[in-house]
């Protein structure tokens, strides 16, 4: 696992991006950022009262947070710009100009908005916030990618098992956000969380769409919702290597890939595993961490314009460390 994050943390230092982080005054945040900064991982933005910040940074002695640019909500350059901003984002659901002054002064609000301004690159937040207050202003003000109106999460499965996928690594998805994802839904997840296996883990993304069928051997039809995503996904993304129905024995090992899929480029080679529901991804991950002693890292949010991702509020000071550095490769794959 180790060596994983040491690539991600590599790729970010040799291209800096700036990363905003809306819980400038929480504990294991600012112990997280002082060492991102200390390393030289990405260049971060804090959000917060200065003095308070500044206060935690001396009784916590984190001596480089002097290194990050901080932004206090309250008082800024840029306060009645980003206000305009966002009232002219929202202005056909009816935002005026004096609501939008009052969002601006909201971290999560601020720091979406440093971002759509392209004056920062990707934010990261959860510690002290819900999941719903961190995406709500992302999907209002970011939105999704072009061509992409769900937004899924994708897990890092770090196996003891290197005859599969990268080395033992795998990448599925949807573990986080989609409860019973429709054709559509689903083929959009299968090409985020392809782009995120090329932009975290560094991997050709080998995509398998799974089902309790492979090609056909199985009528249902919640099999035909997987059958017809396959052929959404390629025409969504071409020169995507993608290929189902596949169970996941068929999607992961050779010789039964050979025996149930004769001649799928995908079968027995698999190193993105898309699965038809949440449920199914849910269970999945926590039975491979659990029972195979896996690791697991994520979720990492995709489908948004620019990365915003979720931690979750129990998170380490090591989670938000590796989470910044995930946050900034996706932000690097985003411009590409």
């Amino acid at each position: 696992m180790q060596r994983l994050i040491n690539e991600i943390v590599e790729r970010a230092k040799a291209d800096r991006q700036r990363i905003v982080l809306p819980e400038g005054t929480e504990e294991r945040t600012l112990k997280a950022a002082n060492q991102i900064l200390t390393d030289g991982v990405a260049d971060l933005i804090l959000l917060g009262n200065p003095d308070e910040i500044n206060a935690c940074a001396t009784e916590w002695g984190l001596g480089n947070i002097s290194k990050a640019t901080i932004i206090d909500p309250e008082n800024h350059p840029k306060k009645e710009e980003y206000a305009q901003l966002l009232c002219e984002l929202r202005k056909k659901k009816g935002m005026t100009i004096e609501e939008a002054r009052k969002l601006v002064l909201n971290p999560l609000y601020l720091g979406c908005l440093i971002i759509k301004n392209g004056d920062a690159d990707g934010q990261l937040a959860g510690a002290r916030n819900t999941t719903g207050d961190v995406l709500r202003p992302a999907l209002q003000i970011i939105k999704t990618t072009p061509g992409i109106t769900c937004v899924s999460g994708a897990m890092l499965l770090l196996t003891h098992a290197p005859e599969y996928g990268k080395n033992g690594i795998l990448v599925m998805g949807d573990v986080a956000v989609t409860p019973v994802p429709d054709a559509e839904q689903l083929a959009q997840i299968a090409v985020c969380t392809a782009r995120t296996a090329k932009s975290v883990v560094g991997m050709e993304p080998k995509v398998a769409m799974l089902s309790f069928s492979t090609k056909g051997s199985a009528k249902h039809e919640v099999v035909d919702k997987v059958i017809e995503a396959v052929r959404i996904a390629h025409e969504m993304a071409p020169d995507l290597a993608l290929d189902g129905e596949l169970q996941a024995d068929a999607a992961l090992v050779p010789e039964v890939g050979a025996s149930k899929a004769p001649g799928s480029p995908i079968a027995g080679n698999a190193n993105v595993l898309i699965v038809p529901s949440l449920e199914v991804g849910n269970i999945s991950y926590k039975l491979v961490q659990r029972l195979g002693h896996a690791d697991a890292v994520g979720p990492i949010l995709q489908g948004i314009a620019r990365p915003v991702n979720d931690l979750s509020r129990g998170c380490s000071i090591e989670d938000i460390y590796r989470m910044i550095a995930i946050t900034a490769n996706q932000a690097i794959g985003a411009k590409e």
